[in-house]
């Protein structure tokens, strides 16, 4: 049976579909980043990329003024208080902004730490986020909907009907403008 898909020299070639999940994972970079000739980027976000953009990490410094920022406002919070100051988060905060302002290669491991973190929360959170939201809005209102015995969609059975065809009063365009929509 011959392929019904022709492979042109400037799309994907067959030899890049493998059975290895290597190959797999290059064919899907390939389209997420957008750099498939004849294919956009937005493209690249439907067919599996994320937003169509690369999430890339923060710098170093912005990572540990930041952290060294987080640590004061910790060692300070016990003197709202009265209570004494915490050293343990006082030393932190001056060691990461020592480190910040005069060598912020160090800080790398901790900032990919830090970003790896990130990346996994909004994988987690996210499908939870969207899924209370539709269930503690969307469904709300349709079982509301429901018990009034609302029919937006007119999704109703009608067996005297004719037909489920709206007429459109007042009648819509010609039909003769509607020849080149795109």
């Amino acid at each position: 049976m011959p392929c019904a898909i022709r492979w042109k020299r400037w799309r994907l070639r067959p030899e890049r579909f493998a059975t290895t999940a290597g190959a797999v994972v290059k064919v899907r970079h390939l389209i997420s980043s957008g750099r498939v000739p004849g294919m956009s980027k937005s493209q690249g976000a439907i067919d599996g990329g994320s937003h169509g953009r690369k999430v890339e990490m923060g710098s170093d410094r912005s990572f540990g003024l930041v952290f060294a920022a987080v640590f004061a406002i910790v060692a300070l919070l016990p003197l709202k208080d009265g209570a004494e100051p915490r050293l343990w988060a006082g030393a932190a905060a001056g060691l990461l902004l020592l480190v910040a302002l005069v060598f912020p290669k160090a800080l790398k491991p901790l900032n990919k730490l830090w970003f790896l973190v990130g990346m996994a929360l909004h994988h987690v959170v996210t499908p939870l986020v969207m899924g209370l939201l539709f269930f503690v809005t969307v469904t709300p209102i349709a079982l509301i909907m429901r018990a009034l015995g609302k029919d937006p969609l007119r999704l109703a059975r009608d067996d005297a009907a004719v037909s489920y065809w709206i007429n459109r009063t007042p009648p819509g365009p010609a039909p003769e403008t509607m020849r080149r929509q795109f």
